[in-house]
């Protein structure tokens, strides 16, 4: 396994070449976080789809449905291409309009600089927990192909993740990107072609599977609102991730950003059922998987000659790396532009080159700990999502489409709905603490714009 161990950090090191030559056009914070807004449809396509593809589809979802069939893939990839879909539909030219930087810059703007920075404290969270979740998969991946423990395979991850996003900015990030969303979807469909060609083709294939596993809703153990909870969280959890905005204030117009959301929306729901098949049909092949979500690479390993494994397992770091790079970045351009820039007042684009990518340093440090303490990435993810993002959600919509409430009824949305959802997933462990923490945000903010109009003029808390 030396030559394919060797093949597949080659492949990682030419990645790495690439953002760092790329990443030499980088001159300012702007070029950093944003490219320069410079993205065509056919970039921004890929790279919405490249950094929405990641591990939760690849390893997570496919792991999720090897344990629980399809029902338990309800979050990705179907959850997911509808939020990209709707970002395209619904909210991207509206974001784009506004200029701005990152999405915490529409809350100082709408409201004050106390829900920006009370904002910025709810969404970095998820944003880690999701980068954890790329780290874990990246780390099972070179567990399965190299043999090594899996604590020092995500400490081997994390090193070469945080390296690549340090200089790489999201220039470099939708350059590679593109490469490695092609690199994924041959490597994809060469498992697939192959697996399905070795059980006798694609309908027999398909035909092997128990019936029960292939049902999409689980009726005798999901309630009506536990499936809307699931639907709910990859949707309005994913849709203001800071993640898939920079792509949209990224694009050179507001028609490019619209039709690459769209279009990578698409693009994900056809090619995130691959692995979702995949991991139906897998059963067959490996029963009795101790860790399913190593389904993937150890399919790949069993059936494919080294040289197309070399690829495949190419292509689903390509996934992971171009997912955990927008990750860190996304975290790392709220902090550093929203909070702390403002706060130590740099006025020059070479220190707030350096500090943005001192916080990837910090939060590439902060994921690898929760990757080495989750249990499952498919677990990671879902919180990832929920964390927060109700309250952010309830905000945004508000905020960009009407002038209903101002900056009490911003906090209170977003302290009331993060406050919901931790006490009815930690401590009275319900069955939609996400929809009780949607329904809590949105009262919450309508109550008190009520008081705001009932009371005004009301001292601004923006110099809180």
């Amino acid at each position: 396994m030396d030559y394919l161990l060797i093949g597949i950090l080659t492949y990682i090191l030419l990645q790495l070449v690439i953002g760092l030559v790329v990443s030499r056009r980088i001159s300012s914070e702007s070029d950093y976080l944003l490219g320069g807004r410079s993205l065509g449809t056919g970039l921004a396509t890929l790279s919405v789809f490249a950094t929405w593809f990641g591990a939760e589809t690849c390893i997570g979802a496919s792991g999720a449905v090897y344990e629980g069939g399809l029902s338990a893939a309800t979050i990705d990839p179907f959850g997911y291409s509808m939020c990209l879909i709707l970002m395209g539909i619904l909210f991207s030219i509206p974001l784009w309009k506004r200029n701005l930087t990152t999405l915490a810059d529409l809350f100082r703007l709408r409201y004050s600089i106390a829900v920006e920075r009370i904002a910025v404290l709810l969404m970095v969270p998820g944003i880690i927990m999701w980068a954890a979740a790329q780290i874990r998969a990246f780390g099972q991946v070179l567990t399965a192909v190299s043999g090594v423990e899996l604590e020092l395979a995500i400490t081997s991850a994390t090193i070469v993740v945080i390296l690549y996003t340090v200089y790489g900015g999201l220039l470099a990030d939708v350059v590679t990107d593109a490469i490695q969303a092609v690199a994924l979807i041959i490597g994809l469909f060469v498992l697939f072609y192959v697996m399905t060609e070795l059980g006798g083709g694609l309908q027999q294939s398909l035909q092997s599977i128990d019936s029960q596993r292939v049902q999409f809703f689980d009726a005798e153990n999901q309630s009506v609102w536990a499936r809307v909870e699931l639907w709910a969280i990859p949707i309005c959890g994913s849709l203001m991730s800071q993640e898939l905005i920079s792509r949209v204030l990224a694009s050179k117009s507001p028609g490019v950003a619209r039709k690459a959301c769209i279009s990578g929306g698409l693009l994900y729901l056809a090619v995130g059922l691959i692995p979702i098949t995949i991991g139906l049909i897998g059963v067959n092949s490996i029963p009795d998987l101790q860790h399913p979500e190593q389904i993937l690479p150890l399919l790949a390993r069993q059936y494919l000659t080294p040289a197309l494994y070399i690829i495949f397992a190419g292509a689903l770091i390509s996934a992971i790396l171009s997912t955990v790079d927008s990750a860190l970045l996304a975290a790392s351009a709220l902090v550093s532009h929203n909070l702390l820039h403002p706060v130590l007042g740099h006025r020059f684009e070479v220190s707030k080159l350096r500090l943005v990518r001192i916080t990837v340093l910090v939060s590439g440090g902060t994921a690898y700990v929760l990757a080495l303490h989750a249990d499952r990435v498919y677990s990671l993810v879902e919180e990832a999502s929920a964390f927060g993002s109700a309250g952010v959600f309830t905000v945004v919509i508000f905020g960009l489409f009407t002038r209903i409430g101002h900056s009490y009824s911003a906090i209170a949305a977003l302290v009331s709905g993060v406050t919901a959802w931790i006490f009815g997933e930690y401590v009275f462990h319900l069955q939609t603490p996400y929809l009780i923490s949607l329904c809590m945000a949105l009262l919450s903010y309508l109550s008190v714009a009520m008081l705001e109009n009932k009371f005004r003029p009301l001292k601004s808390v923006g110099s809180m």
